[in-house]
């Protein structure tokens, strides 16, 4: 086998290019019982790549929680599934897009949009919603770092509008959060949701002998090469030129090929289909037959091409968008080649399901590749990084606390960018097409409604990256609870979550150690809140210069439930409670952030029981709004509240000092409940032993939350008209 051989020479430079190490090279000879040439490298190093191979996070991965009565299909697939009452599922995922995003933020982002969409449908599912979590450095001002962030906020909006507005999957919320430690490498985490029949679920798979493979969907070219591998280092000076291992987006094939597929998936055609994600042909073969024990031999000549000289390395590695593995049923290739034909596009057999345990390549009839699957896949480095506790940690909670006049607090803190409504991001989404978003108000979770049964799916994304920084297990513990929160408010049951576990560099001990204790933190929260991980998704090597970002666990949450309730205050004269006891926790707050001018203290208590009982009381109809409190604390949620719903309100809680009004105590919630309810509901919260204090009422021109005031409209202006400002450059 003499194509594409390794020259001896240059082996040092292609195993780096390959990120593969010298005991990688001697294991890949022991598993091959030869040398490999460049085609099987190329294959080895992207099956093996960290983002792949998950070689540097399996060992902490274990252990989490991922099964309950109504989980269908946890981690391994392309997606989640969860079951949501009368025979129908939703399929779920969240995946980074951080390294594209961050050298071409348009393309970036809507090929992470892309990607995600096709994990979902490849299940036979249809995608209904996406969310979106995003992270830039300040945008504020005329500084060059700001510049910047603002043309990386403006390119990936456009990205993530551009695609799922023209395929027509609504995004319906989000999170958009400013942090220093993102300046040189910004998070990208795309979200989808999809809704099945659950006995119409499929699976990636790749069985019986003589089956055939067909590959579907758009040409193949060299867009993408090495995009697995790329996303498996950090970034240097120099790496803006790396804008070849971006993947180019096409929407509108897209929208075809999720159309074919979900044609197909109505007919008996086919055993599996995997889509062609990171490392485009190499991952879906070997993961169909690995899933199957199972051999493939496909014949690469046969890949349509849409780029002249391409050679099997190039067609292997291509990350090119808009294509999909299928395995058929002998007999019924020309019925699915007409499925997609009709759809106008590509479907050519490439391959044949084996018995052999190997994947085979042909390149005009020489065997250019024969590598065994069991090994590939299941021998892949795992490698328990050592870990050490953070120099930083030793100091993090030695931080004063300054006491600021709390009214000129309150007026910083309302506009900062963090705080303030992101019409200007979200309106650039379509988020009613399909018409089921029944909740628009982008506060909190988001809801839809989901036709085929009567229920609502209640969703959110969420993750206090500064409570990750100051301790990277409760602040993925607390992650999930706001996750489930955001949820709760909109009284559904939260089921399940997906995640995206964005870290630096795993060669790093104290960056290892942030991950496992932020996986602790995960496991603690799902176990105890009984809300198990059904899929996710790790990205490492996420830092610029050495300089890692803040540990981001980004969690989205799924929840179910027969009503809903939407965000907005609902009438004057009604009460107002708190849910949940405030305390004098600043650790990781915003007003820290601000008015100390660093991240620190120490995080505040969780209590996994007291999210729970906070979570069944809201349920209760007798409850008419709710508004989480999270960010900047009370004042924050009750300024967010009024403004979202044109209505004053007034506040008056019980604080030991001032400035606990920005306080960010976890398990806690603003309600509003009809005067006439009031016995009654207090009944219930001293049933299920949660902490409650009537603290106001709704009604007049102000906002009012203790010593704190405001015009409405005023608030009403700041609110609403910030950010655009910000983003015109307007306010430095």
């Amino acid at each position: 086998m003499g194509y594409m051989e390794i020259d001896k020479n240059s082996l040092d430079d292609i195993l780096a290019k390959h990120k593969l190490s010298k005991e990688d090279y001697e294991h890949i000879i022991k598993i091959l019982g030869r040398e490999p040439n460049l085609v099987e490298l190329g294959i080895f190093s992207a099956m093996w790549s960290e983002h792949c191979s998950y070689k540097s996070s399996k060992c902490y991965l274990k252990g989490f929680p991922t099964e309950a009565p109504w989980v269908i299909q946890g981690p391994g697939e392309n997606a989640g599934v969860i079951d949501i009452g009368d025979g129908m599922a939703a399929v779920f995922k969240m995946e980074s897009h951080n390294h594209p995003s961050f050298i071409e933020p348009y393309q970036g982002a809507a090929t992470g949009v892309g990607g995600i969409l096709r994990d979902v449908f490849t299940m036979g599912a249809r995608p209904v919603a996406n969310l979106n979590a995003i992270r830039f450095a300040n945008v504020k001002g005329n500084d060059e770092n700001a510049k910047l962030h603002r043309h990386l906020l403006s390119g990936v909006v456009a990205g993530i509008a551009g695609y799922g507005n023209c395929i027509g999957v609504p995004t319906i919320g989000g999170e958009t959060a400013f942090e220093e430690s993102y300046k040189g490498n910004i998070l990208v985490n795309a979200f989808s949701l999809g809704i099945a029949p659950q006995n119409e679920i499929f699976y990636a798979k790749a069985e019986g002998v003589g089956n055939p493979v067909i590959y579907v969907g758009s040409k193949t070219g060299r867009d993408g090469l090495g995009g697995a591998v790329m996303s498996s280092d950090s970034f240097k000076e120099g790496d803006e030129d790396q804008r070849p291992t971006v993947q180019v987006g096409d929407p509108f094939t897209e929208k075809l090929l999720m159309e074919a597929c979900l044609e197909l998936f109505k007919t008996d055609y086919i055993v599996g289909i995997q889509d062609m994600g990171a490392a485009g042909l190499t991952s879906s073969s070997f993961e169909m037959a690995s899933k199957s024990g199972s051999g493939l031999k496909m014949y690469l000549d046969k890949v349509p091409m849409r780029e002249e000289g391409m050679n099997p390395y190039e067609l292997m590695l291509s990350e090119s968008q808009e294509r999909m593995l299928i395995c058929a049923k002998k007999g019924y290739e020309e019925k699915i080649i007409e499925i997609f034909k009709k759809w106008d596009l590509d479907a050519e057999v490439i391959g044949e399901v084996t018995n052999t345990g190997k994947v085979e390549l042909f390149w005009y009839g020489e065997k250019v590749a024969d590598i065994p699957v069991g090994p590939i896949t299941d021998e892949a480095p795992e490698l328990c990084r050592p870990v050490r506790k953070p120099e930083y940690l030793k100091n993090v909670e030695d931080i004063e606390i300054p006491k600021i006049n709390v009214q000129e607090a309150f007026e910083k803190l309302i506009a900062q960018s963090e705080v303030v409504d992101k019409a200007w991001i979200y309106e650039q989404y379509d988020s009613m097409v399909q018409t089921n978003t029944v909740d628009t108000k982008r506060v909190d979770g988001a809801v839809l409604r989901i036709k085929e049964n009567g229920k609502f799916i209640g969703m959110s994304t969420d993750c206090n990256a500064r409570f990750c920084y100051i301790n990277p297990r409760l602040g993925a513990a607390a992650a999930v609870m706001e996750a489930g929160r955001n949820v709760a408010v909109k009284k559904i049951t939260p089921k399940a979550i997906t995640d995206c576990l964005n870290y630096g560099n795993p060669e790093n001990p104290e960056i290892m150690w942030q991950f496992k204790e932020g996986c602790e933190g995960i496991k603690e929260a799902c176990a105890a809140l009984k809300t198990p991980v059904v899929s996710g998704n790790v990205s490492l090597y996420n830092e610029n210069e050495g300089e890692g970002i803040y540990p981001t666990p980004e969690i989205a949450m799924v929840g179910v439930g027969d009503d809903y309730r939407s965000s907005e205050l609902k009438k004057e004269g009604n009460s107002i409670y708190i849910l949940g006891e405030s305390k004098s926790e600043f650790g990781g707050s915003l007003y820290l952030k601000v008015f100390a001018g660093k991240v620190g203290g120490e995080h505040p208590e969780v209590d996994f029981e007291k999210e729970l009982k906070l979570w069944e009381v809201l349920k209760s109809d007798l409850i008419q709004s709710a508004k989480d409190i999270s960010t900047g604390g009370v004042a924050i949620a009750a300024y967010k509240w009024a403004c979202i719903s044109d209505k004053g309100l007034e506040i008056n809680m019980k604080v030991n000092d001032d400035i606990d009004i920005f306080a960010e105590s976890l398990s806690r919630a603003l309600v509003e409940v009809y005067p006439e309810d009031e016995k009654e509901f207090e009944k219930l919260c001293k049933e299920k032993g949660i902490y409650f204090e009537k603290v106001g009422k709704i009604g007049g021109d102000k906002i009012k939350i203790n010593s704190v005031e405001i015009d409405l409209k005023k608030a009403k202006d700041i609110y609403f008209n910030t950010f655009p400002k910000i983003m015109k450059n307007e306010i430095v």
